[in-house]
């Protein structure tokens, strides 16, 4: 296992600072008042919030640039509409709680990113994973943050960061080949569990279309991705003495791995068709550092 010290070295941002500013500058003179819009996937426990924290302070400590991190987290559905649609699908586990693709609010999403693309006043959905004993609630609009307002500086860069973002649908057949394939999860599900996730990913496609950068956080092995929540929960349960056990931390990581397998292949080919050198993916090993750095 990683030392705390080895974790908590940040090897991407030197990397995606760099893909950054060298498109910003042409970007800006084709879009002087749009902002820069930054979609970033990283799997689970790879580092995404460091990274994305680095990046957002870098740019504007040392570029002046207003930037934002917005998590497609804060977008889960409301509680009583995840209810709803757990028992509109009472057999499929894959939506029976929030994480799966359609557990998000994509209407709420575009609403706020066309306000944003637009430089207009709005404010930032806020989602509380803690309320209704874990099962999660938005956070009332009350106390969500204001950008955009009268004497605040305008937004120039937003980082939508998320596990799932840059996923796309894939076509019915595609998704059946792949369920008849060897997988680790997908052959738990129902095939048409897992048609009705991809069906459902259609409704991210508009937010794909904004983005104008892309990044990449990937893995030499998915499967690392078990490892990393396991050191996290260890981590957890050492400073606040409770946690996921070792077996709640793998049902955990399963109700999320019928994403990767399916639709990760696809966003390594790179999400911009025909339009190259906006997508950067950085391949990291089990330590976390990066091994192999490609510009699609």
């Amino acid at each position: 296992m990683a030392s705390l010290t080895e974790q908590s070295v940040d090897d991407k941002s030197p990397i995606c600072i760099p893909f950054i500013l060298e498109r910003l500058q042409a970007y800006k003179a084709r879009n002087p008042t749009k902002p820069l819009i930054i979609g970033l996937n990283g799997v689970q426990g790879v580092g995404k919030t460091t990274l994305v924290k680095n990046l957002a302070s870098t740019l504007r400590e040392k570029q002046r640039l207003e930037a934002l991190i917005v998590s497609i987290d804060d977008f889960y559905l409301k509680h009583d509409d995840q209810i709803a649609l757990s028992r509109s699908q009472p057999d499929n586990v894959l939506v029976s709680c929030r994480g799966e693709p359609g557990t998000h609010d994509m209407e709420l999403a575009q609403q706020f990113f066309n306000a944003i693309c637009e430089g207009k006043p709005t404010k930032i959905p806020s989602y509380d994973k803690s309320a209704f004993s874990g099962q999660g609630d938005r956070v009332p609009e009350s106390q969500w943050q204001s950008v955009n307002e009268p004497g605040q500086p305008s937004i120039q860069v937003v980082i939508f960061e998320g596990w799932c973002v840059g996923f796309k649908p894939l076509g019915p057949a595609e998704v059946a080949s792949k369920w008849t394939a060897p997988s680790r999860t997908l052959q738990r599900h129902e095939l048409a569990h897992l048609q009705f996730v991809n069906e459902r990913l259609r409704g991210y496609d508009a937010i794909n279309r904004l983005f104008d950068l892309f990044v990449h956080i990937d893995a030499e092995d998915t499967l690392y991705v078990y490892d990393w929540r396991l050191e996290q929960e260890v981590k957890l349960r050492q400073e606040k003495g409770a946690g996921m056990t070792d077996a709640q931390v793998v049902k955990f990581v399963d109700a999320y791995y019928p994403a990767y397998e399916l639709f990760s292949d696809q966003l390594r080919e790179g999400l911009f068709e025909g339009r190259l050198g906006r997508q950067l993916r950085l391949v990291v090993g089990k330590d976390r550092k990066v091994k192999q750095k490609i510009v699609i």
